[in-house]
Order: C-alpha cells, then sequence, then structure tokens
C-alpha cells in the first residue's frame, strides 16, 4: 500500500513538473510574441530610414520600433506595421507638417526608374481643421520626393475623409516641378476612389457630398508606382473597387505653357497666387527617392495664410499625448511593402 502511494507521488509530481515547464516555454513563447517588431513584417526595412512624428530620426530599422509611433499590431489575423504621427510635433526642413515615414536610402533618376508597392489601411485621421483647405483630414500614404533642384514631388497618394462621413477619398497629386522661382508651384490632383483633393467645404464646419464610391477607415487598399524609363506606371486596386491605372511622363511638361494650366489649379490656388508653370523637362535627369507611410497633412497653421495647405487643426500647443486623446492624429497600417527597381509594364 505504502510503495503504491510513493509511486502515485512520484508520477504526480513528475506531470506538475511536465505542466510547469510548458506553462515556463509558454510564457517564453508569448514573450517573444509580444517583441514583434516592424522588421519583423516588412523585411525591406533595411533599405530605409524614418523620420518620426516627435522628430526622432533612425537610418538603422532592424528590431527597431517606438512606441506610439511606429510598431506592430495584430487584427485578429494579420500583423501590421503602424505609423501614426500627431498634427503637430517635430518635422523635416523642407515641410511644416508631421510625419512617421520611411526615406529610401538609394536614390535614382527618372530615367532609370524604380518600383514601389504597400497594402494598408488608413485607421485614422485628424477629426479637426478646416473643412475650407484642400488638405485637411488627410494624410499622404506613399509617395515620391526629388532629393534636388526645388525637392518638390512628382507624386503623393492621399486618403481624405471628413468628419461624419463613413467614406474617404484616394487620390493622388502631381507637384510641377516648377520653371524658374518656385514660388508659382502647385499640385494637380486625379480622383482614384472618390474625390480630388480640390473638393472641399464652403465654410469652416460643412463638408461637400460624402463620395459614393468612396474608401472606408480600415478598408484595405493597394498601390504601385512604377518609373519605367521616366514614364510613371500607376496602379491602384481595392477588392470591391475597380482597378484605376494611370501614366505619367516624368521627362516632359504637361504644364510648360499658361495655357496648359488645367482649370483646377485656376480655382484652387487662385486665393493664394500660385499660377507657374513647369520646365519643360519635368524630373528628367533629377535625383529621386521614394517615401512611405503617414505623412500628415493636417497641420495647425493659420488657413488664412494659405487657404490651400493651412488647416487650422487643434494641436493643443504640440502635446502629442492630448493630440492622440483627442483625435488629431494619423494613423495607417501596412501589412504588405516592397521596393526595388522598376519593371517594364505589362501592355
Amino acid at each position: 500500500m505504502k510503495k503504491s502511494i510513493l509511486i502515485l507521488a512520484a508520477v504526480t509530481v513528475f506531470f506538475a513538473c511536465k505542466n510547469n515547464s510548458k506553462t515556463n516555454a509558454d510564457k517564453i513563447t508569448d514573450s517573444k510574441e509580444e517583441t514583434k517588431y516592424p522588421s519583423d513584417i516588412l523585411p525591406f526595412l533595411d533599405e530605409w530610414k524614418i523620420l518620426l512624428g516627435d522628430g526622432t530620426y533612425q537610418d538603422s530599422l532592424i528590431n527597431y520600433k517606438k512606441d506610439d509611433f511606429f510598431y506592430v499590431e495584430h487584427d485578429g489575423k494579420t500583423d501590421w506595421v503602424v505609423y501614426k504621427t500627431p498634427n503637430s510635433g517635430v518635422t523635416s526642413r523642407t515641410s511644416k507638417n508631421t510625419r512617421t515615414e520611411l526615406g529610401q536610402k538609394e536614390h535614382w533618376i527618372p530615367e532609370v526608374g524604380g518600383k514601389l508597392t504597400g497594402t494598408l489601411k488608413v485607421q485614422h485621421v485628424s477629426i479637426s481643421g478646416d473643412a475650407r483647405v484642400a488638405a485637411s483630414y488627410s494624410v499622404v500614404v506613399g509617395q515620391i520626393h526629388s532629393d534636388e533642384g526645388h525637392e518638390n514631388e512628382p507624386i503623393k497618394i492621399f486618403y481624405k475623409k471628413f468628419p461624419g462621413h463613413t467614406k474617404g477619398s484616394v487620390f493622388w497629386n502631381y507637384e510641377i516641378n516648377t520653371k524658374g522661382d518656385n514660388s508659382g508651384r502647385w499640385d494637380f490632383s486625379s480622383a482614384i476612389w472618390g474625390n480630388d483633393m480640390s473638393v472641399v467645404g464652403s465654410t469652416t464646419d460643412s463638408y461637400p457630398a460624402e463620395p459614393e464610391d468612396g474608401i472606408e477607415l480600415g478598408e484595405e487598399f493597394s498601390y504601385e508606382i512604377n518609373v519605367y524609363k521616366g514614364i510613371m506606371y500607376l496602379t491602384f486596386t481595392s477588392e470591391g473597387h475597380k482597378t484605376v491605372k494611370f501614366t505619367k511622363n516624368l521627362l516632359k511638361s504637361d504644364f510648360s505653357t499658361k495655357e496648359e494650366v488645367p482649370q483646377q489649379i485656376w480655382d484652387l490656388y487662385a486665393a493664394i497666387g500660385r499660377d507657374g508653370i513647369e520646365r519643360e523637362t519635368a524630373y528628367a535627369g533629377e535625383i529621386q527617392y521614394f517615401k512611405q507611410g503617414a505623412y500628415n497633412q493636417t497641420n495647425g497653421k493659420s488657413p488664412e495664410d494659405n487657404i490651400v495647405w493651412y488647416t487650422g487643426s487643434e494641436t493643443y500647443n504640440g502635446d502629442i499625448a492630448k493630440q492622440y486623446a483627442n483625435g488629431c492624429y494619423s494613423e495607417v497600417w501596412f501589412r504588405e511593402a516592397t521596393v526595388g527597381a522598376s519593371t517594364q509594364p505589362i501592355q
């Protein structure tokens, strides 16, 4: 009898130890899962540097994250890289807008080209701003930026949603590489789903009609920017929406005379006197690089000084925690992205 009791006790201790061992292993596994980095989700991050909304600059992104700006979230089925930035923080020398955004380390000219892709969902845009201002309630999720000359942008991909609307608009802007002085520069905006940038409210807090074919917050869409031999080929896809494609010559301007300036520009930019023309060769021979993430377009600057780009948003004197708590920020999630050499487009 005593022998049976001793055997039973030994077996009980054995399995208890075994179960404890499993529990410890599970804890270790859980701990590892809790420390996922953006580079675990997007392996191409060795090809990028980043500027965060608090002014932090980092040029080595392997096993790097920063809470509240650049980190990993799981939505129940997929891991996502989060880019989050307030309406007011610390930004780059060439912009008045904050960003948590990647900058490509490799640079190239349009004649050589390159390709950037991304699959994302916008989770939040600022709920404060002036509805008359074209840039209000918007965020740029991908772009090409010039690294010389005027340092203008051949493409910026925007998501914009007015407060109270369920659906927002996705559009892309082409900024002219201005001939001569850059003070007359402007962006021509093309709608993808929903409206282009020029559709604004009639007063500070009245909004245009909600776009029927727009994209909701949390709804996935994808883009491809493929610059091949100086021509920019754009493809935009989203489940349940039509696929939209564009081509744009980056070596020869469409806007080199006053007669070629689109009516959209006369209507939108007249108030700030921007009516420049583009140099005939556009961006030919000029060094470029890709950017991707959350480039917040809603800032706290006064609309009275610039009714196109100064959105008059609430910024709580730059207090980032208060901006996050009160909806004055942009947040974009990416689950897939690639960067590399251009490819010949399929006709």
